[in-house]
Protein backbone atom coordinates (compact mmCIF):
# COMPACT_ATOMS: atom_id res chain seq x y z
CA UNK A 1 0.00 0.00 0.00
CA UNK A 2 2.84 2.11 1.05
CA UNK A 3 4.71 1.59 -2.74
CA UNK A 4 1.76 2.67 -4.14
CA UNK A 5 0.52 5.48 -2.51
CA UNK A 6 5.09 6.42 -3.56
CA UNK A 7 4.45 5.71 -6.85
CA UNK A 8 1.81 8.07 -6.96
CA UNK A 9 3.32 10.85 -5.44
CA UNK A 10 6.74 10.42 -8.09
CA UNK A 11 4.33 10.68 -10.24
CA UNK A 12 2.88 13.72 -9.29
CA UNK A 13 6.70 15.14 -8.70
CA UNK A 14 7.42 14.39 -12.40
CA UNK A 15 4.62 15.98 -13.48
CA UNK A 16 5.22 19.08 -11.45
CA UNK A 17 9.11 18.77 -13.36
CA UNK A 18 7.74 18.67 -16.44
CA UNK A 19 5.33 21.13 -16.39
CA UNK A 20 8.13 23.81 -14.82
CA UNK A 21 10.45 22.60 -17.84
CA UNK A 22 7.78 23.53 -20.32
CA UNK A 23 6.82 26.87 -18.66
CA UNK A 24 10.77 27.84 -18.73
CA UNK A 25 11.08 26.71 -22.44
CA UNK A 26 7.87 28.79 -23.40
CA UNK A 27 9.42 31.68 -21.60
CA UNK A 28 12.27 31.50 -23.28
CA UNK A 29 11.01 30.91 -26.39
CA UNK A 30 9.18 34.75 -25.82
CA UNK A 31 12.25 36.13 -24.88
CA UNK A 32 14.01 35.17 -27.70
CA UNK A 33 11.16 36.21 -30.11
CA UNK A 34 10.58 38.91 -28.38
CA UNK A 35 14.54 40.39 -29.09
CA UNK A 36 14.89 39.17 -32.40
CA UNK A 37 15.33 41.54 -35.44
CA UNK A 38 12.78 39.54 -37.66
CA UNK A 39 9.32 40.76 -37.80
CA UNK A 40 7.46 37.26 -39.28
CA UNK A 41 8.74 33.46 -38.42
CA UNK A 42 8.11 30.55 -40.28
CA UNK A 43 6.97 27.65 -38.36
CA UNK A 44 6.62 23.76 -39.98
CA UNK A 45 4.88 21.21 -38.18
CA UNK A 46 2.93 18.16 -39.08
CA UNK A 47 -0.41 17.85 -40.41
CA UNK A 48 -0.62 14.37 -41.11
CA UNK A 49 1.21 11.08 -41.57
CA UNK A 50 2.68 9.12 -44.97
CA UNK A 51 1.85 4.81 -44.83
CA UNK A 52 5.83 5.21 -45.75
CA UNK A 53 6.07 6.44 -41.86
CA UNK A 54 6.98 9.83 -42.72
CA UNK A 55 5.25 13.05 -41.16
CA UNK A 56 3.26 15.56 -43.71
CA UNK A 57 4.19 18.44 -43.03
CA UNK A 58 2.97 22.00 -43.83
CA UNK A 59 4.37 25.79 -42.72
CA UNK A 60 2.92 28.85 -41.66
CA UNK A 61 3.95 32.31 -41.53
CA UNK A 62 3.79 34.20 -37.97
CA UNK A 63 4.20 37.64 -37.15
CA UNK A 64 6.39 38.25 -34.17
CA UNK A 65 3.07 39.08 -31.81
CA UNK A 66 1.53 36.38 -33.49
CA UNK A 67 3.86 34.20 -32.53
CA UNK A 68 4.77 35.85 -28.75
CA UNK A 69 0.85 34.85 -28.57
CA UNK A 70 0.78 31.02 -29.75
CA UNK A 71 3.51 30.82 -26.80
CA UNK A 72 1.61 32.98 -24.31
CA UNK A 73 -1.27 30.73 -25.16
CA UNK A 74 0.59 27.43 -24.83
CA UNK A 75 2.39 28.43 -21.37
CA UNK A 76 -0.58 30.54 -19.70
CA UNK A 77 -3.54 28.32 -20.90
CA UNK A 78 -2.57 24.96 -22.50
CA UNK A 79 -0.03 24.22 -19.97
CA UNK A 80 -2.17 24.30 -17.07
CA UNK A 81 -5.09 22.82 -18.49
CA UNK A 82 -3.21 19.56 -19.54
CA UNK A 83 -1.40 19.37 -16.27
CA UNK A 84 -5.10 19.51 -14.61
CA UNK A 85 -6.00 15.81 -16.61
CA UNK A 86 -2.24 14.80 -15.87
CA UNK A 87 -2.87 15.30 -12.21
CA UNK A 88 -6.61 13.31 -12.81
CA UNK A 89 -5.27 10.69 -14.21
CA UNK A 90 -2.50 9.75 -11.58
CA UNK A 91 -4.98 10.17 -8.83
CA UNK A 92 -7.96 7.72 -10.45
CA UNK A 93 -4.95 5.34 -11.17
CA UNK A 94 -3.69 5.79 -7.62
CA UNK A 95 -7.39 4.86 -6.07
CA UNK A 96 -8.06 1.78 -8.51
CA UNK A 97 -4.48 0.49 -7.60
CA UNK A 98 -5.16 0.64 -3.95
CA UNK A 99 -8.78 -0.83 -4.04
CA UNK A 100 -7.83 -3.33 -6.59
CA UNK A 101 -4.20 -4.43 -4.00
CA UNK A 102 -6.77 -4.63 -0.82
CA UNK A 103 -10.01 -6.56 -2.78
CA UNK A 104 -7.12 -8.74 -3.89
CA UNK A 105 -5.80 -9.53 -0.94
CA UNK A 106 -8.93 -9.22 1.26
CA UNK A 107 -11.63 -10.86 -1.57
CA UNK A 108 -14.43 -11.12 1.87
CA UNK A 109 -14.71 -7.59 1.22
CA UNK A 110 -16.21 -8.05 -2.00
CA UNK A 111 -20.02 -7.80 -1.52
CA UNK A 112 -22.10 -10.94 -1.92
CA UNK A 113 -24.83 -9.41 -3.83
CA UNK A 114 -21.75 -9.25 -6.54
CA UNK A 115 -23.48 -10.70 -9.60
CA UNK A 116 -21.20 -13.14 -12.10
CA UNK A 117 -21.87 -13.76 -15.17
CA UNK A 118 -21.96 -17.14 -16.14
CA UNK A 119 -19.48 -16.40 -19.57
CA UNK A 120 -17.15 -14.58 -17.38
CA UNK A 121 -17.00 -18.04 -14.89
CA UNK A 122 -16.66 -20.82 -17.90
CA UNK A 123 -14.16 -18.56 -19.70
CA UNK A 124 -12.01 -18.48 -16.16
CA UNK A 125 -9.08 -21.00 -16.45
CA UNK A 126 -8.76 -20.60 -12.07
CA UNK A 127 -10.80 -18.91 -9.28
CA UNK A 128 -7.71 -16.16 -9.33
CA UNK A 129 -9.34 -15.24 -12.94
CA UNK A 130 -13.04 -15.22 -11.44
CA UNK A 131 -11.48 -12.95 -8.52
CA UNK A 132 -9.75 -10.51 -11.37
CA UNK A 133 -13.15 -10.39 -13.14
CA UNK A 134 -15.10 -9.28 -10.32
CA UNK A 135 -12.51 -6.71 -9.04
CA UNK A 136 -12.16 -5.44 -12.52
CA UNK A 137 -15.90 -4.93 -12.84
CA UNK A 138 -15.64 -3.12 -9.39
CA UNK A 139 -13.16 -0.75 -10.35
CA UNK A 140 -15.27 -0.19 -13.77
CA UNK A 141 -18.83 0.67 -11.45
CA UNK A 142 -16.49 3.27 -9.56
CA UNK A 143 -14.70 5.35 -12.41
CA UNK A 144 -18.38 6.15 -13.35
CA UNK A 145 -19.36 7.34 -9.28
CA UNK A 146 -18.65 11.24 -8.34
CA UNK A 147 -15.70 11.44 -6.76
CA UNK A 148 -17.76 12.18 -3.52
CA UNK A 149 -19.81 9.09 -4.31
CA UNK A 150 -16.33 7.48 -5.19
CA UNK A 151 -15.12 8.59 -1.69
CA UNK A 152 -18.16 6.53 0.54
CA UNK A 153 -17.93 3.23 -1.51
CA UNK A 154 -14.11 3.59 -0.82
CA UNK A 155 -14.29 3.29 2.32
CA UNK A 156 -15.61 -0.11 1.99
CA UNK A 157 -12.54 -1.29 0.55
CA UNK A 158 -9.67 1.36 2.07
CA UNK A 159 -10.81 1.34 5.64
CA UNK A 160 -10.50 5.34 5.60
CA UNK A 161 -13.41 7.98 5.02
CA UNK A 162 -11.61 10.39 1.71
CA UNK A 163 -14.59 12.68 2.89
CA UNK A 164 -12.50 13.63 6.05
CA UNK A 165 -9.18 15.03 4.02
CA UNK A 166 -9.58 18.47 3.22
CA UNK A 167 -7.52 18.47 0.67
CA UNK A 168 -9.54 15.50 -1.05
CA UNK A 169 -12.53 18.63 -1.42
CA UNK A 170 -10.16 20.44 -3.48
CA UNK A 171 -9.60 17.31 -5.29
CA UNK A 172 -13.23 16.85 -5.93
CA UNK A 173 -12.90 20.68 -7.65
CA UNK A 174 -9.84 19.77 -9.88
CA UNK A 175 -12.00 16.93 -11.05
CA UNK A 176 -15.21 18.65 -12.01
CA UNK A 177 -13.22 21.37 -13.72
CA UNK A 178 -11.61 18.76 -15.65
CA UNK A 179 -14.79 17.11 -16.80
CA UNK A 180 -16.21 20.73 -17.83
CA UNK A 181 -13.07 21.69 -19.90
CA UNK A 182 -13.47 17.96 -21.33
CA UNK A 183 -17.71 17.93 -21.35
CA UNK A 184 -18.53 21.45 -21.53
CA UNK A 185 -16.29 24.02 -23.26
CA UNK A 186 -14.84 24.73 -19.84
CA UNK A 187 -18.19 26.99 -19.26
CA UNK A 188 -19.52 26.19 -15.42
CA UNK A 189 -22.78 24.32 -15.04
CA UNK A 190 -25.36 22.82 -12.43
CA UNK A 191 -23.18 19.70 -12.51
CA UNK A 192 -20.11 21.61 -12.19
CA UNK A 193 -21.76 23.32 -8.98
CA UNK A 194 -23.20 20.30 -7.63
CA UNK A 195 -20.04 18.41 -7.30
CA UNK A 196 -17.81 21.67 -6.35
CA UNK A 197 -20.19 22.37 -3.94
CA UNK A 198 -18.34 25.31 -1.21
CA UNK A 199 -15.59 24.66 -3.44
CA UNK A 200 -16.96 25.89 -6.82
CA UNK A 201 -14.67 28.76 -8.35
CA UNK A 202 -17.37 30.60 -10.48
CA UNK A 203 -21.11 30.34 -11.05
CA UNK A 204 -23.12 28.24 -13.57
CA UNK A 205 -22.24 29.94 -17.08
CA UNK A 206 -19.44 31.13 -16.39
CA UNK A 207 -16.28 30.33 -17.77
CA UNK A 208 -13.81 27.92 -15.45
CA UNK A 209 -10.19 29.62 -14.94
CA UNK A 210 -7.20 27.45 -15.25
CA UNK A 211 -3.98 29.51 -14.83
CA UNK A 212 -0.64 28.16 -13.68
CA UNK A 213 -1.33 28.94 -10.67
CA UNK A 214 -4.44 26.91 -10.09
CA UNK A 215 -2.92 24.39 -11.46
CA UNK A 216 0.12 24.39 -8.40
CA UNK A 217 -2.65 24.94 -6.00
CA UNK A 218 -4.46 21.54 -7.62
CA UNK A 219 -1.15 19.73 -7.44
CA UNK A 220 -0.36 20.49 -3.90
CA UNK A 221 -3.31 18.76 -3.22
CA UNK A 222 -2.83 15.97 -4.81
CA UNK A 223 0.26 15.31 -2.68
CA UNK A 224 -1.68 16.21 0.23
CA UNK A 225 -4.14 13.75 -0.45
CA UNK A 226 -1.42 11.19 -0.95
CA UNK A 227 0.65 12.49 2.60
CA UNK A 228 -2.90 11.83 4.00
CA UNK A 229 -3.63 8.52 2.63
CA UNK A 230 -0.31 7.39 3.73
CA UNK A 231 -0.70 8.28 7.03
CA UNK A 232 -4.08 6.67 7.22
CA UNK A 233 -3.55 3.35 5.75
CA UNK A 234 -0.33 3.12 7.91
CA UNK A 235 -2.91 3.29 11.02
CA UNK A 236 -5.30 0.11 9.40
CA UNK A 237 -2.19 -1.67 7.49
CA UNK A 238 1.23 -0.99 9.81
CA UNK A 239 4.03 -0.50 6.55
CA UNK A 240 7.66 -0.84 8.17
CA UNK A 241 8.82 1.53 4.88
CA UNK A 242 6.52 4.14 5.61
CA UNK A 243 7.49 4.05 9.45
CA UNK A 244 11.09 4.21 8.25
CA UNK A 245 10.32 7.65 6.38
CA UNK A 246 8.48 8.77 9.12
CA UNK A 247 11.36 8.17 11.32
CA UNK A 248 13.84 9.75 8.58
CA UNK A 249 11.70 12.77 8.19
CA UNK A 250 11.59 13.42 11.69
CA UNK A 251 15.52 13.08 12.24
CA UNK A 252 15.95 16.13 9.48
Amino acid sequence: MFQIVQNAIHLLFAQGELAQLSHSSFHEAIQTISTSTEEEFTISYPVGYKPSKESILTSHPYSKEGLTGRYNYLMHTQLPVSGIFQLSMVMEVLFSSLIRELVLEFPEKLSSKKLVPVSDILKAATLVEIHLSITDKLLTELSYKSPREFAEEAETYLSVNLLECAAYHAYIEMKATRDILIHNFGVANDTYISKAGTHARVRTGQELPVSQVYFLEAYESCLQVCEWLEEQLHRKWHSSDYAVKKSKNAGT
